[in-house]
């Protein structure tokens, strides 16, 4: 009932039909509050993630994760099985005689030849059937009659990650799939769930010595052994598998040099790499940091191929932003199928479009509204941020400032 009323509801909504259109099919719940006893942590429920699977025999695959715990879900439709056609077909007697016909007639029949009365000699009075029992009889006849969306957590991941998981990505071949924190990042088979690999490990022998986190990791779309992962210090690493176990070493590091003198207060806090997004031909690389959206080349590690402006209007106003803690969120990005455009998130529910083919120059401001007609609300309230286990370090003046918010997307999430 309740996901035919909602479906209802948003028929009601939108009763003009656009492509492409989303609608309900389900919800569930992925995880739970846990509490881990050995470290007196209590684990939120919160989803930082999700990522599609490969689907399979018409049923889709979602790795969801929290701050400790990733789970593999398994969606599919399956028919609602319903009995009809139970009763008894007393409209044919037997053709044992008047005693059946009498029988059939004084009784009121039960489903499978049962009998209301149970004056028959019968040596299982569980069981009374007429003498010569029935001559017709209708069995049950089992039909599904319609579709529902059922969730099956098939896997769950879990005590891998002594921080934050920030990100998870699946591989190209299938059957492993990655997840990160601020200080490794480790490698999962889809089938096995008691054990993990670490590949990749920044953590210092002296954590004073710490000087940057990882804050987001993608596998490429094509080829299973190639993985990126982004810094806080706005560096993006591109790693091969094949080099060795554990790979300390990058093939490729893009990043973007400052021009000497231009380095401010917030020059380290703004470049932070917040998300990384692989284009579906594998080629390019699209990050976010707070100011900008980038699009890399990986034949080009000089520096970006392209940059879009997000936030520049906010540039003269990042002390404000600073002292309100606004200029460490984070944002996402993507890129559209075709390549051709670019998008990521801002503030009061807005996101930009970017144009990224030569020639277009295209920039668009979108609101992701549940009711587009709605009044603007002037100062919509902030959402409360909780610190990672990190410990927070600033030193301020010559400095290196580093401060991580943990995030969530809202995907599929109803209020």
């Amino acid at each position: 009932m309740q996901n035919a009323s909602r479906t209802e509801l948003e028929r009601q909504d939108y009763s003009v039909p656009r492509h492409p259109e989303f609608r309900y099919k389900t919800e569930f719940q992925s995880h739970e509050p846990e509490f881990d006893y050995l470290k007196s942590l209590e684990i939120e429920e919160k989803i930082n993630k999700i990522k599609w699977g490969q689907t399979a025999n018409n049923a889709l695959f979602i790795l969801s994760t929290n701050d400790k715990t990733i789970k593999y879900w398994k969606v599919q439709d399956k028919k609602v099985k319903r009995i009809s056609v139970m009763n008894l077909d007393t409209s044919q007697s037997a053709d044992n005689g008047t005693t059946s016909s009498s029988s059939t007639s004084s009784s009121r029949g039960l489903p499978n030849g049962g009998s209301s009365e149970k004056s028959y000699n019968c040596a299982n009075n569980d069981l009374p059937f007429p003498p010569g029992g029935y001559a017709s009889l209708r069995l049950p006849v089992v039909t599904g009659q319609e579709l529902n969306p059922v969730a099956r957590c098939r896997r769950v991941y879990a005590h891998a990650h002594d921080y934050h998981i920030n990100s998870i990505s699946n591989n190209s071949d299938g059957e492993t799939f990655i997840s990160a924190d601020d200080l490794r990042i480790n490698l999962w088979n889809l089938e096995i769930n008691s054990q993990s690999f670490n590949i990749v490990d920044v953590k210092p022998a002296n954590m004073e010595d710490l000087t940057e986190v990882i804050t987001c990791a993608e596998f490429h779309p094509t080829h299973c052994n190639t993985l990126a992962y982004s810094s806080s210090k706005g560096a993006i690493r591109l790693i091969d598998l094949r080099q060795s176990a554990l790979c300390d070493n990058h093939s490729k590091l893009f990043e973007e040099h400052e021009a000497p003198g231009s380095k401010s207060f917030f020059t380290e806090i703004i470049a932070s790499v917040s998300d990384i997004k692989f284009a579906r031909d594998g080629r390019h690389i699209l990050s976010r940091d707070y100011m900008t959206l980038k699009l890399w080349d990986l034949n080009m590690d000089s520096g970006p191929v392209a940059t879009f402006q997000v936030h520049e209007h906010l540039r003269p106003k990042l002390c404000d932003l600073y002292e309100n803690d606004s200029i460490f969120d984070k944002f996402e990005c993507c890129l559209s199928g075709d390549g051709h455009r670019l998008a990521t998130g801002s503030y009061s529910n807005l996101f930009r479009v970017f144009g990224c083919t030569s020639g277009n120059t295209e920039a668009t401001t979108l609101e992701a509204s549940r009711n587009p007609m709605r009044r603007q609300v002037a100062n919509p309230t902030r959402p409360t941020r909780t610190l990672t286990s990190l410990t927070r370090a600033v030193r301020r003046g010559k400095c290196l400032l580093y401060h991580r918010f943990d995030y969530f997307c809202h995907i599929g999430r109803v209020d």
